[in-house]
């Protein structure tokens, strides 16, 4: 067995598509398809069911995709001890809240990369989960910790949210500043499309009161901040990042207030490449530093 083949063989099962696979190892798709062709005869078994949906693994295939995978971690980690003592170089991809990459670990990112010239961090702050079995990131900070895989999780920071609103839009209410939960069903709501929220921890209407409905909606933190900055209405919004605009002041501060955490999650495979260790730890120091606000 050539052991080059096995790349062919994670970045299918990755990716799910020969030429998905094709485009990322920079080759053609006949070369995927010769290459896991090659790996299937030299261990006598399918490892792939091809259909025009894509591939998905058979028995055979998910049995060698953690022997894989060590055999990927093991190179990795040889061509980092092979230039020990070298400044970090490489790709570091994170899945990371938008809230969290523009508020939190700019600064962060900024000095790492100033420390190691030769690192590339990529910030994936998109609006959805991410596979770590599937390389769709190095690691992840999330909000809800994941509850299955062959993971490392812990804790960095807890945070506080708070209903934030521009003080001319309080100002001018026909009937002056809310007193009361109550009083927020007079309000122009801003806030998640609630079909849309990826992560449950994102959704907080049911712990500040039942029958809330934002009127003006929007999958991305950052919009609602600029709606809620514009005097478009009342939304929640993190303290660390409500208290960086004098225009805003939180709403009822003493009757709503709202927990949750940022966690640091990292793929066994990946926890000990240095270039990922590093990124990680200086990304979530750089966010508890700030998370409080």
């Amino acid at each position: 067995m050539d052991w080059d083949d096995l790349r062919y063989f994670l970045q299918v099962a990755r990716t799910g598509r020969l030429t998905a696979a094709a485009r990322a190892l920079g080759v053609d798709h006949a070369t995927v398809s010769r290459r896991l062709a090659a790996l299937e005869e030299s261990l006598g078994a399918q490892l792939l069911h091809r259909s025009p949906r894509g591939c998905t693994l058979t028995d055979a295939g998910m049995r060698l995709l953690p022997r894989a995978e060590a055999v990927e971690n093991a190179a990795l980690l040889a061509a980092e001890e092979a230039g020990e003592g070298q400044a970090l170089s490489g790709a570091v991809r994170v899945g990371i809240p938008e809230g969290a990459a523009s508020h939190l670990t700019v600064e962060a990112a900024a000095e790492l990369c100033a420390r190691h010239p030769r690192l590339e961090v990529q910030f994936v702050a998109t609006g959805r989960s991410f596979s770590l079995s599937q390389r769709e990131a190095d690691f992840a900070i999330t909000i809800s910790p994941p509850e299955q895989g062959r993971l490392r999780i812990r804790k960095i920071a807890d945070y506080t949210l708070r209903l934030y609103a521009q003080t001319a839009y309080l100002d001018a209410l026909p009937r002056g500043r809310p007193k009361g939960i109550e009083d927020l069903r007079r309000m122009r709501g801003v806030g998640y499309v609630q079909d849309l929220i990826f992560d449950p921890g994102l959704d907080y209407l049911s712990e500040v009161a039942t029958g809330l409905h934002p009127r003006l909606t929007s999958t991305s933190l950052l919009v609602q901040l600029e709606l809620v900055r514009a005097g478009a209405g009342v939304g929640i919004l993190p303290d660390y990042m409500g208290k960086r605009h004098p225009e805003l002041e939180p709403v009822l501060p003493g009757k709503v207030q709202i927990k949750r955490a940022y966690w640091l999650v990292l793929h066994e495979n990946s926890a000990e490449l240095a270039r990922v260790r590093q990124a990680a730890e200086a990304l979530a120091a750089g966010i508890r530093a700030k998370a409080a606000g």
